[in-house]
């Protein structure tokens, strides 16, 4: 066992602690609390980090960890360009994972890995495409979800994607816990859409959809017009399954096939109208923002206030570093902050990149906030002089993170 002590312990489920610790047994939380409290309910050598402050590890609740090597593999393709408008991105991301090498994948999801646990993530919601890449996570350091990813319309396709998903999910075991992602509403079947959640009611899993992500997407569920419906369609050779006007709005067509509930992520939601929100709200159902990856690909951004009013449940995540600059949630989390200015308090964004994330991804058990029980990932930050009362605040003006704890372990080892 083992103690480490702060200036400050930020457990995220209660206020701040003066003169706080945390006590660690076999790779879990043994007690929170002052050092006088800890050191009297165990008995361990005490790590002093003075003028710190400790907090949970961050939780990432949507990313691509596959696409880390993306901006190198744009730079080898001569596709080194931003695109302006989101579906040439999406062309532009097709184009490039059409060429990869055997192996290339891989290695980018360990990149990612590491990128993430430098920079204080601890547990993510990675959404992966490859299901072969599966055996990478089950060693892995990072906590928290693995979403399989589903895209299709053809019938016959769709059985045999839903069979892999199906199968892949038993393969999974660790700290990552598998999930199931349905893209988005229009590149997945209704009947795919429905499979999907029916299966994940059965495993008792959440599903991540993104959502209602760009302008495009809203008018092709309004009225099947726009770049969806002329050029990524044709593309996927989906014409025959281009839907007839359908005059609604992507939440509202997910509610109205009945797969809404407590266990979907809405990652994005940038399109969302009153009434969406009032539907996810309804439901359960949590959303994951990503204020850089929006700004990135020029699709606007999200109605923070409205969401923030209605009690919707938030999360963070950075999406991939085909669309950001960085994995760390650290930048996200600033950003946010600058970008939504009056909307949220310091408390509330950094909640956001812990418990709030953990909630989203169903691994709150385990994840989020400094708990006895709980796995002991937690992370170091100095910010100089601060107060019981602007801990938060601190850590987003001026934190800088000294060091990561994965399980207990220090990351990386010494």
């Amino acid at each position: 066992m083992k103690i480490y002590a702060a200036s400050y312990l930020l457990p995220i489920s209660s206020p701040p602690i003066a003169g706080g610790a945390v006590a660690v047994e076999n790779g879990v939380i043994a007690a929170v609390g002052t050092l006088p409290e800890v050191s009297a309910a165990c008995a361990a050598p005490v790590t002093d980090l003075p003028g710190c402050v400790i907090m949970p590890g961050l939780v990432n609740a949507h990313t691509h960890l596959e696409l880390t090597h993306f901006p190198a593999w744009k730079l080898r393709k001569d596709l080194d360009y931003l695109p302006k408008r989101y579906v040439e991105w999406i062309q532009q991301v097709v184009k490039i994972k059409r060429a990869l090498l055997p192996g290339e994948t891989e290695h980018s999801v360990r990149e990612g890995m590491r990128l993430c646990l430098e920079s204080g993530t601890t547990s993510v919601g990675d959404i992966l495409s490859d299901f072969s890449l599966a055996p990478l996570y089950r060693d892995a350091q990072l906590a928290g979800r693995v979403f399989l990813e589903a895209i299709g319309h053809d019938p016959v396709l769709c059985e045999n994607l839903l069979r892999r998903i199906e199968t892949t999910l038993d393969t999974f075991a660790g700290s990552l816990l598998p999930a199931i992602s349905p893209h988005t509403p229009h590149t997945v079947s209704p009947q795919l859409l429905q499979a999907l959640h029916a299966l994940a009611v059965n495993r008792a899993v959440p599903k991540a959809i993104h959502l209602s992500e760009t302008a495009d997407e809203a008018s092709f569920m309004h009225d099947t017009t726009g770049e969806i419906a002329e050029l990524i369609y044709p593309m996927a050779h989906w014409e025959q399954y281009l839907p007839h006007p359908m005059y609604t709005t992507s939440t509202r067509f997910l509610c109205d096939l009945g797969v809404l509930d407590r266990s979907t992520i809405a990652v994005h939601a940038v399109h969302v109208t009153v009434d969406d929100v009032r539907l996810l709200k309804e439901n359960g159902c949590s959303v994951v923002l990503c204020p850089r990856s929006n700004d990135r690909l020029f699709v606007g951004t999200a109605p923070h206030k409205l969401l923030k009013s209605a009690g919707v449940p938030l999360g963070l995540g950075t999406d991939s570093l085909a669309s950001n600059d960085s994995l760390s949630l650290w930048d996200e989390v600033r950003y946010l902050q600058q970008q939504a200015q009056g909307v949220f308090r310091a408390e509330e964004l950094i909640a956001m990149a812990t418990i709030g994330g953990a909630r989203a991804l169903q691994i709150e058990a385990s994840a989020g906030s400094l708990e006895p029980g709980k796995r002991a990932d937690f992370q170091v930050l100095s910010c100089g002089s601060v107060s019981e009362t602007s801990v938060h605040a601190a850590l987003l003006a001026k934190g800088r993170l000294e060091q990561v704890y994965v399980a207990g372990e220090r990351y990386p080892k010494q």
